[in-house]
């Protein structure tokens, strides 16, 4: 909808919402720019202090897609007028535990009635503006890393048919609750040393849209195609069960309809695994298209800081289909 208004001519914005990128950066100096995102969402977990932190985990995790680093954020809350605000009070301490984690103070908020319960924030970092890290840039050769395993949103399902089993929902919790700092921290600064070790060219996190959706929005913002390794991609303890138990959010069905045209997939891949890549995430991982002189460097590094890395694909000169799937 905001690409049918007019555009506002302004040379400071660097990063606007032309190529749906993950938050917008804004020239404030020479070296300095600011990163600015908004999220919220309803609760997907039944513990309201378990929520607080995955809406504050998912909020940050657009600056750190970018590269920044989060400063300050504003609750955004919407409660029933006569519900319990103990739950409240526990959704807030929750959102609190990974602001405080993050280093990002929370300056204030917003709360309307609302007879259905959603939370999050809008959150404020920095950025230099000569390293940020946008979902364009990516170049054939590129080697493409992922820092998180797929199925949250199917086992978020399951979770609210109360399906999920134990092990199920504390692999996706772990998950949502952990923030993408560490990652973010190690990438940025390997690029950023005058010699870098690796040189990464475009980076997203993959969240509502699915892994598809998100290597989508980077492969036509770059004008690059890409290729994915189906086995190489990581997913949560019972995910497949929750797709075989056909625990299908209505985001999956919807990303898989925008999408799938653009994807062609090898002989041999399972339906489950094809339908797992249009999983909508929540907190997900970070997308990284890395020049391949660096990209193993890289993934030693975030896997000694204890960032779950693989590789699970490479960026190719743009064709038909944009985005090949193998075995």
């Amino acid at each position: 909808m905001l690409g049918k208004l007019a555009r506002q001519q302004d040379p400071n914005v660097l990063v606007g919402f032309d190529h749906a990128d993950d938050a917008g950066v804004y020239l404030i100096a020479p070296d300095l720019a600011l990163v600015q995102t908004v999220d919220f969402f309803t609760p997907i977990v039944d513990d309201p202090y378990t929520f607080g932190q995955i809406a504050a985990t998912n909020a940050l995790s657009d600056v750190y897609a970018m590269g920044g680093r989060p400063l300050t954020s504003l609750a955004m809350v919407c409660f029933p007028e006569k519900g319990d605000l103990g739950i409240l009070e526990r959704i807030l301490a929750g959102g609190l535990s990974k602001m405080m984690e993050a280093g990002c103070t929370v300056v204030g908020g917003h709360s309307i009635r609302d007879d259905e319960t959603k939370f999050g924030y809008s959150v404020t970092g920095l950025i230099h503006p000569k390293r940020v890290l946008a979902n364009s840039g990516a170049v054939p050769g590129d080697r493409l890393l992922f820092t998180k395993a797929l199925g949250t949103g199917v086992i978020s399902t399951a979770i609210k048919k109360g399906t999920a089993q134990a092990a199920w929902i504390d692999a996706a919790v772990r998950s949502m609750t952990t923030l993408n700092k560490v990652a973010a921290e190690v990438i940025v600064g390997g690029t950023g040393d005058p010699d870098p070790t690796w040189v990464v060219h475009s980076m997203t996190d993959v969240t509502g849209f699915g892994l598809i959706g998100h290597a989508r929005e980077m492969a036509l913002a770059s004008n690059v195609g890409l290729r994915l390794y189906a086995g190489r991609i990581l997913f949560l303890e019972g995910a497949l069960e929750c797709v075989r138990a056909g625990n299908i959010p209505g985001g999956l069905k919807a990303n898989r309809e925008f999408a799938e045209c653009l994807v062609g997939y090898e002989e041999g891949i399972d339906e489950e695994v094809k339908t797992l890549l249009f999983d909508p995430q929540t907190a997900g991982g970070l997308l990284i298209a890395v020049a391949a002189e660096g990209a193993d460097a890289l993934k030693k590094a975030l896997t000694a800081a204890g960032v779950s890395a693989v590789e699970i694909g490479e960026v190719v000169p743009q064709s038909k289909p944009l985005i090949s799937v193998a075995t």
